[in-house]
């Protein structure tokens, strides 16, 4: 089993355990603060689960229906788990607000505190982990899945000091009140992911710096006389790269497809290197074509 899909493994079964105490204790206690993070738990469970079955089929191998493989399931994710976490919140909003203009009492405050103290260090292990993991091999789902727990160890937190003013002070609305801080950062915390997931639906270009990388080694080929129409786009850690590259009219095409293998290995070797796949068409041009594509509107 990949590690990737290992991490999804773990994370489904922390957040299991997680949603099962918190729910019971929030609900004997009635927390929202409690209660918001039992939410949030759960729906942590249906985002691994998802994200187990997208990492299986976004490794499938190419086939008849689908010709460039389904690595675009991992952006997908992304979006799904970001949408998620941004619904959650609204729904922790609407109970904070309620709690609000309907006072209410808090029971197991010492409970409450004991959870949400053993929530804080199983999610930070948690989060520990998946760091790791996304550090190592540089999968989207697990960063994403690791800014979502990390944001749980942040709510986690919050909610732990709220229970413990509560406790001191005898003012319940601080728990209503910090209901509404977390559902609002949850919400900052979902943009990035799904805006990384969305562009990468779209198609948007690699980042300007592995783009220079390619750049530099087509500069450095001295067999080729140029280059134009670089195009790129990733999926997942998969990147697809076309480009064309221009040679002199009298060379061989035998020659000339040597050395776009030569170049197509450079560049894939210069991705390896930061645990991504590379996948690169070259066009041979016999000269250099651009003013005649332009007018013709074809690349």
């Amino acid at each position: 089993m990949r590690l990737e899909k290992k991490a999804t493994v773990v994370s489904t079964s922390v957040a299991t355990l997680l949603t099962i105490i918190k729910l019971t204790v929030g609900i004997f206690s009635g927390s929202v603060a409690i209660l918001a993070s039992a939410i949030d738990s759960l729906l942590d469970l249906t985002v691994s689960l998802f994200n187990y079955f997208a990492l299986h089929k976004a490794e499938q191998d190419p086939d008849e229906k689908f010709h460039f493989g389904k690595s675009k399931l991992e952006p997908l994710a992304a979006v799904i788990e970001g949408t998620i976490i941004s619904m959650s919140a609204l729904f922790i909003l609407y109970e904070a607000l309620m709690k609000i203009t309907h006072s209410h009492k808090i029971e197991m405050l010492t409970e409450s505190m004991g959870v949400m103290i053993v929530s804080i260090v199983i999610t930070a292990l948690l989060v520990a982990f998946l760091n790791y993991v996304a550090k190592k091999t540089n999968n989207m789902v697990i960063k994403a899945d690791a800014l979502h727990y990390k944001t749980d160890l942040f709510s986690n937190t919050a909610v732990l000091v709220a229970i413990a003013a509560v406790y001191y002070t005898g003012i319940t609305l601080i728990d209503p009140v910090l209901g509404i801080f977390i559902s609002i950062y949850m919400i900052y915390s979902a943009y990035p992911i799904m805006k990384e997931g969305i562009l990468m639906l779209l198609d948007v270009a690699i980042p300007k710096e592995e783009i220079a990388m390619i750049e530099e080694i087509l500069k450095n080929e001295k067999d080729i006389n140029g280059y134009h129409y670089l195009k790129t786009r990733a999926a997942g850690s998969n990147v697809f790269i076309s480009v064309h590259i221009v040679f002199t009219p009298d060379i061989k095409l035998y020659d000339a497809h040597l050395i776009g293998d030569k170049i197509e290995a450079k560049i894939r070797k210069a991705f390896e290197k930061i645990e991504k796949k590379a996948h690169i068409l070259i066009h041979l041009d016999p000269y250099d074509d651009t003013e005649i594509n332009e007018e013709e509107d074809f690349f």
